[in-house]
């Protein structure tokens, strides 16, 4: 199996529930928070999964402003990402998990390829979000606000779907 990272950006604790549960999943794979880590570290892993919430209007975690920042400034040829992000489907349902269609943006234009991009929408009640396209997620969103029952078994579906890429 290919070597996984999950590099993550928390406020509130969230997000960082959510990469340990997904690290679980996978089978006990090592968890970054993006704060306290070297970029190069990236260059460790075969498989980046990536997690931030978003944040009033569609912003991101605010560690990882600095972090995309840096990742705009390597390679990532060869590299598979995967995006993960928690949002508020009904105080901020215009710009539901923003972030992960954000990060992915960055990921890809360093020349990462995604996998994991293929969450239906019709799954989520919410009215926008950059981070879908035709008809799916780029990422998996998570809403720990008003749907936190949904959580592990979304990230256990999602987990599934990305051991099965590699």
């Amino acid at each position: 199996m290919e070597k996984i990272g999950i590099f993550y950006g928390t406020s509130t604790g969230n997000t960082e529930y959510a990469a340990k549960l997904l690290a679980e999943k996978l089978g006990s794979v090592p968890v970054f928070d993006v704060a306290n880590v070297a970029i190069n570290k990236l260059s460790d892993f075969d498989l980046l999964i990536f997690g931030s919430s978003t944040l009033g209007w569609g912003d991101l975690q605010d560690d990882w402003y600095d972090f995309i920042e840096e990742i705009k400034k390597v390679d990532l040829s060869g590299k598979k990402v995967a995006v993960f992000g928690l949002g508020d489907s009904a105080s901020y349902s215009e710009t539901f998990c923003d972030a992960i269609g954000l990060i992915a943006t960055v990921a890809k234009e360093a020349g990462a390829s995604l996998i994991g991009d293929n969450v239906p929408v019709s799954e989520y009640e919410f009215d926008e979000s950059v981070a879908v396209a035709d008809g799916v997620f780029c990422g998996l969103p998570l809403d720990e606000d008003n749907e936190a029952d949904k959580t592990e078994e979304r990230i256990e579906r999602w987990a599934n779907q990305l051991k099965e890429s590699l």
